[in-house]
């Protein structure tokens, strides 16, 4: 059997601690929590559920304190979530099948899950990527990077199909900006994925001329992932797009093609430019291809499900209908229904389609 240490760093998590503990408590044999300065009742709820409190004095580095955490784990294996992250039932049961296993013959260092971020009216994952959740501790893997911090892992990986789901949409601040800010100001030289992850802040909070220009230092240094070098083209192409910029978003999305094949959320993004263009016979030709191109397998990036399924087949069916080919129109409306039936702009075309019958 799998030892298991669950290790988490929270602070003021009152609301989703006891939520996400209850989802695994019965699959770890040990809950280490590191506090980084709460001033509301979350260290009571983890002492609630046995945990292991350690103070955390922050210093504007998430690595450091997820390092911490790990450092005081005990058994063979590592679990690591946040407050807001929960494992439903399904999965549950799934992580406690491979709890079974024996750890003198399980062959992996590492067990990668996807993580669940958004979802639909039926609670149906639409947006989520995968990343490296229960790891060997006499390995020694350690996190980096004071924002948006990334575990280091080598060795042989098993990609479960367990999963664990985002339940809390967190208000977003310019914390992690300010951090950026701050290490930039003091002369610090950003590695590539900082300078993708300090563009990513400087969209978020609607800077999108330095946006641009961080995106294209980390695309121009050559240094990138695949996946966030796809990711630096598709939100440089939105910030082009919110200064009106076509000729930039087309040119930022194109550029993606040169680091892997096509991708269903480019190919979605390049159609609504040229729908916006009212071009919609090359809109059509985008979203066709959404719809045909594969994505790599074991791919770690992040995964927009809409872009695959209907949403391509909506908008295929506003540009047939804008051209007059009613039949295609249909057809993919249709197919549209078959994946999100009760989407507002889908139960719009049905109503549409009832009313214009021949």
């Amino acid at each position: 059997m799998l030892g298991i240490s669950l290790c988490m760093i929270v602070k003021n998590e009152e609301e989703s601690l006891g939520r996400c503990l209850s989802s695994v408590r019965d699959v770890v044999d040990e809950i280490v929590i590191v506090d980084t300065g709460s001033t509301d009742r979350t260290k009571e709820i983890a002492a609630s559920f046995g945990a292991t409190i350690y103070d955390f004095e922050w210093i504007d580095h998430f690595a450091a304190a997820r390092n911490y955490a790990f450092d005081r784990a005990t058994q063979p294996f590592i679990l690591w979530l946040d407050a807001d992250d929960v494992v439903e039932p399904e999965d549950r049961a799934r992580l406690k099948t491979l709890k079974e296993e024996n750890d003198e013959d399980f062959p992996y260092d590492s067990v990668s899950m996807n993580y669940h971020l958004t979802f639909d009216h039926k609670g149906n994952p639409v947006f989520s990527l995968r990343r490296n959740r229960l790891v060997r501790r006499s390995l020694g893997f350690r996190w980096i990077g004071p924002v948006h911090e990334y575990l280091a892992v080598f060795g042989r990986i098993l990609h479960s199909d367990i999963a664990v789901t985002h339940r809390k949409e967190r208000l977003h601040t310019d914390r992690n900006l300010r951090i950026y800010l701050k290490r930039r100001d003091a002369g610090e030289t950003f590695s590539p994925r900082d300078q993708y992850y300090f563009a990513n802040e400087l969209r978020d909070n609607r800077r999108n001329e330095e946006a641009i220009e961080w995106y294209g230092r980390f695309l121009d240094g050559g240094k990138g992932w695949v996946e966030d070098n796809i990711g630096a083209c598709m939100k440089q192409a939105d910030c082009y797009g919110r200064l009106k910029n076509s000729k930039g978003q087309l040119a930022s999305l194109f550029r993606s093609f040169g680091y892997d094949t096509p991708r269903p959320e480019i190919c979605c993004e390049l159609g609504s430019v040229f729908i916006r263009q009212e071009r919609f016979e090359q809109a059509i030709y985008w979203f066709g291809q959404a719809l045909t191109v594969e994505r790599p397998s074991g791919n770690m990036g992040s995964t927009d499900h809409a872009t695959s399924t209907w949403l391509p087949h909506l908008q295929l069916t506003v540009c047939y209908d804008r051209i007059g080919n009613r039949a295609k129109a249909l057809e993919h409306h249709r197919l549209a229904m078959t994946f999100n039936p009760d989407h507002p702009s889908i139960r719009y075309n049905e109503n549409y389609f009832n009313k214009t019958k021949t």
